[in-house]
């Protein structure tokens, strides 16, 4: 029987990823004999862990330089997980933001440093009147880690979800994991704000390239679509530095409607950006009209005087005008929090409210991945959509929990009626405002729109429209595409 030697890092989770190879090549290849070699390495480098021992190495590909991946070696990229950081709170930060103290965050990483604590100030609970942070080295794999949070030496550490992800599916490593997170408040961080490491939770496998066996076997377990989406992060990656001092992130975002390419963050001359690849490229000769300039023309809003009932344990706020009326929640801090992007997430924060998680303004459905996930291990059937009148008959409709406290009244603002009018081209930012403005719009006028519920509604009034990812996209591409001049 041919017999084919793996190695990789001794730590629990470097073992669960060879695990991850090897069964994919037994898979591949029935009738071949795999054999595990571990060894030790320090922290996450990868030098100690050399393919001159065997014939394939197995690494995490976040940790591996560009200039190694682009190299002669052949790679083979076998599994991907989720690609968020995960802040991980112990249960008395609350009352430490209440006294003032200053939260020790764990991290080693400058990318995390310079993103995750410019969120978390914002993002956690406003209950205080400035919430300090300092962040401190961390060293050690994720059992380590946690250990060091349990024993106080932190308030919080940032960790990949993936790595988490992978140790919980594991019948070994899943009950010591779930003790060291027990009490724990969780804060899944948005993937626009705190951008992830390029490649983030894939798995990559190694071979020299004149290995003929090894490489043949990279070429029956290589996941092509994930190469190809870490290939781009990498090379896109390159534009703005090297090495795992940088303070950026790229990450491919996967819709419904479309695969996306972003990165953000600071470049090695310490240059902020944001950088949305594959984006709609379409052409518009005339005017545009966004409402993203007269957001609040198109409505006012009535509150109900009824408290809104919600049955479920946890609760998606589409829209954070919910916690503005009186008939807002009470038992809303009893809940787990999802929030629909991060204008919301910080308008909940300033109420004093723990919000778990985010859809990156994607959309509700975005999440639905993350919430079947083991950290998070969330069913839909649990999960109530706070949202306005309307919208909350659609998702009804759709088949999902929902709840409003309040309704939109169309305001009939001549002027924005005058403007789509006049325009070739109307970004909506909502379906509510196609429903009740769309009517006024040329009939050969093109509609663009973010995507989400937004995007299908407007499938389903027979639009086709361009859709965007998210309204920041659409901005950062009307900047660049369209003359100041056309926009209505």
């Amino acid at each position: 029987m041919e017999t084919i030697k793996l190695i990789g890092r001794s730590s629990r989770l470097s073992l669960l990823q060879i695990d991850i190879v090897k069964q994919k090549i037994q898979t591949a290849f029935p009738h071949m004999s795999v054999e595990v070699i571990a060894r030790s390495s320090k922290g996450d480098e990868l030098q100690n862990i050399s393919i001159g021992e065997a014939d394939i190495a197995v690494h995490s590909l976040k940790d591996m330089s560009s200039e190694h991946f682009f190299g002669a070696n052949k790679f083979a990229v076998v599994d991907r997980d989720d690609t968020r950081d995960v802040a991980i709170f112990n249960n008395d930060i609350e009352e430490k933001i209440r006294r003032g103290e200053t939260i020790i965050i764990g991290t080693c990483s400058p990318r995390r440093e310079d993103m995750a604590t410019v969120f978390l100030k914002k993002a956690l609970p406003q209950l205080s009147n400035e919430i300090k942070i300092q962040t401190k080295d961390i060293r050690g794999n994720v059992e380590t880690r946690l250990r060091k949070l349990n024993g106080g030496e932190y308030d919080a550490t940032i960790l990949a979800t993936a790595g988490l992800n992978r140790l919980l599916r594991s019948k070994e490593d899943s009950e010591l994991i779930k003790e060291l997170l027990a009490d724990k408040k969780l804060m899944l961080l948005p993937l626009i704000e705190c951008v992830s490491a390029p490649c983030q939770g894939a798995i990559v496998a190694e071979a020299h390239h004149l290995n003929k066996k090894a490489v043949e076997v990279l070429q029956k377990i290589n996941v092509e679509e994930l190469f190809a989406d870490c290939y781009a992060e990498k090379q896109e990656a390159i534009k703005y530095g090297a090495g795992c001092i940088q303070k950026f992130g790229v990450t491919t975002l996967r819709t419904k409607n479309g695969k996306y390419l972003y990165a953000a963050g600071k470049d090695s001359e310490g240059t902020e950006f944001v950088k949305w690849n594959h984006l709609p490229d379409i052409k518009i000769k005339g005017s545009l009209f966004s409402s993203t300039d007269v957001m609040k023309g198109f409505f006012d809003y009535e509150w109900s005087d009824t408290e809104m009932k919600i049955e479920t344990p946890v609760v998606f706020v589409a829209n954070y005008k919910v916690i503005q009326g009186q008939s807002e929640a009470k038992d809303l801090s009893n809940k787990t929090i999802v929030a629909s992007g991060t204008k919301t997430w910080f308008e909940l924060s300033k109420k004093g409210y723990w919000v778990t998680a985010s859809a990156d303004a994607l959309g509700f459905e975005f999440l639905l991945p993350s919430f079947n996930m083991p950290l998070l291990n969330i069913s839909v059937d649990d999960i109530s959509i706070l949202t306005n009148e309307a919208a909350a008959k659609r998702w009804r409709v759709k088949g999902y929990n929902a709840v409003s406290n309040y309704k939109q009244v169309p305001k009939n603002d001549r002027t924005i009626q005058g403007s789509i009018v006049a325009a070739e081209a109307i970004f909506w930012t909502s379906f509510s405002q196609y429903e009740v403005y769309g009517k006024y719009a040329k009939q050969d006028a093109k509609h663009l729109c973010a995507g989400g519920e937004t995007a299908e509604l407007l499938k389903q009034s027979e639009i086709e429209p361009v859709i965007f990812p998210t309204i920041k996209a659409f901005e950062q591409w009307r900047k660049f595409s369209i003359p100041s001049h056309s926009v209505a």
